[in-house]
């Protein structure tokens, strides 16, 4: 406050501030007057003036501030609002499922039906003779064929599912869970607010490494709703540990009567340790060992759009369809026709899914096959700017990311560029701004742009956000 008070006093800054020109002046503006075709008058007249106002306030807060500031900051605004913020962009970070990158990518077939959806009219819920039909109808079949479960439906997300699950099925009563279970994950998603949220009770049972079928025996009563199993995705419990089984829980459900209810979190159709990946828990043994209730999330290892997966046995799926949150949490056109592409690509035989879906194959890349890309990066790296950057292919390790897998690091190569002026920081923070964003991270003076995650054909795109930086 005594700087800005100082601020007001400084005869420049007084200037200044008297030449700030009326909102009408500006927007006559020829600078401004160029998007009057794109943008309505009095949205532009909205922009303009709340941006004289952030600079009135940069200049008296004491910024070395003249009016061609203001109106680069105008036109600045504009184009930001013009520009997609959702669009095409290169991970180069080495994080396979990158939740700020929109976590997996999708294989082409995904594509061709989320461009089929949106052409036109799309078929949602209408059978062939123009009735009413079951919107999880397509997708509960493919479901019951990949995983043997009875029935399915989808919602928005696993957290949403989880949600679900807990209101529909045990609401007013009582969930017993392990307290090794008790999971946070991104986005401060936290199981017991989740349960408080369902309106079911949590109780807690064992302790953080060891838990005890007794611990749970010890817990029911009349007001047990549900047994809930959660898989712990982004971490793990190492040294002195126990835990209770699957088939333990199962066993003891179905002695009670309770419904067991298995977060997966991630969820696996195939069985990665088989190509030297860690085993993740697959959906299939889980309904194979008999859990009532089973959910996923569809935008990880699966390889989809954001949702989450709900398996089952059928008059309990019934419920949950019944349930009012399933209207609120419910998916979309875009997000059914890309699940359901995505769900049909596991019925080919596993070479062909491997060929065909993005993230399995990004997984799966062999060292070599990651070396030669980046190779060839740096090479028309090199014929174009090895006067400016310092260019080098380094071995490195790359993640899985999405918690899926989190303690497993891939190998890869990376290309790591050095500029020979200006920071690493400004040549990361240029390329983020090129026409289609690349993403790479800096570690040890350099930018470093991971190949694993580097799709084919897209080398060429960071060549072209290099050359972008450097016309400017």
């Amino acid at each position: 406050m005594k700087e800005k008070a100082m601020a007001d006093k400084d005869p420049k800054v007084q200037e200044i501030l008297r030449q700030i020109p009326q909102v009408d002046k500006v927007l006559n503006h020829p600078r401004i007057t160029v998007f009057l075709d794109r943008i309505d008058h009095d949205y532009l007249a909205q922009i303009v003036r709340s941006q004289v106002d952030v600079f009135r306030d940069r200049v008296q807060a004491g910024e070395k501030l003249d009016l061609d500031n203001l109106y680069d900051s105008i036109v600045t605004e504009i184009n930001d609002l013009l520009a997609p913020y959702f669009r095409y962009a290169v991970n180069a970070l080495g994080i396979v499922l990158h939740t700020g990158l929109g976590r997996a990518p999708f294989s082409p077939d995904i594509t061709a039906a989320m461009v089929s959806v949106t052409k036109g009219y799309s078929r949602l819920q209408i059978d062939d003779e123009g009735k009413r039909d079951d919107r999880y109808r397509k997708i509960g079949a493919l479901l019951r064929i990949l995983t043997g479960a009875e029935s399915a439906l989808i919602v928005n997300n696993n957290a949403g599912a989880t949600l679900l699950i807990l209101h529909a099925l045990a609401a007013g009563k009582e969930v017993i869970i392990s307290r090794g279970q008790l999971i946070e994950i991104g986005g401060a998603f936290r199981i017991p607010d989740v349960m408080a949220q369902s309106g079911a009770v949590m109780r807690e049972v064992g302790t953080t490494n060891r838990t005890h079928l007794k611990d749970y025996e010890s817990a029911l009563n009349p007001a047990t709703g549900a047994l809930l199993r959660v898989h712990q995705s982004n971490y793990r419990i190492a040294g002195f540990t126990k835990e209770v089984t699957l088939e333990e829980l199962v066993e003891l459900g179905r002695k009670h009567n309770i419904p067991v209810v298995d977060d997966l979190g991630s969820g696996a159709l195939i069985d990665l340790s088989r190509f030297g990946l860690p085993k993740e828990p697959l959906v299939q043994d889980s309904v194979k060992t008999g859990a009532d209730v089973i959910c996923f999330s569809g935008d990880k290892l699966i390889g989809g759009p954001q949702c989450g997966i709900i398996i089952g046995r059928k008059p309990l799926i019934d419920r949950i369809k019944k349930d009012p949150l399933t209207r609120a949490l419910r998916c979309d056109k875009l997000t059914n026709a890309a699940l359901e592409a995505t769900l049909r690509l596991f019925l080919r035989s596993e070479t062909e899914l491997i060929r065909s879906h993005a993230v399995l194959g990004l997984l799966l890349r062999t060292p070599r096959m990651i070396k030669n890309q980046a190779n060839k990066c740096a090479r028309m790296l090199r014929k174009s700017f090895a006067d400016r950057l310092d260019i080098s292919v380094r071995e490195a390790v790359s993640e899985i990311g999405g918690g899926s897998l989190s303690t497993e690091q891939l190998p890869t190569f990376v290309v790591a560029v050095t500029p020979k002026q200006g920071t690493v920081d400004e040549l990361a923070g240029k390329l983020r701004l090129a026409s289609t964003p690349v993403f790479g991270r800096v570690a040890d003076n350099s930018l470093l742009l991971d190949f694993r995650t580097v799709l084919k054909g897209e080398e060429k795109i960071v060549i072209r956000a290099f050359e972008e930086m450097f016309k400017k």
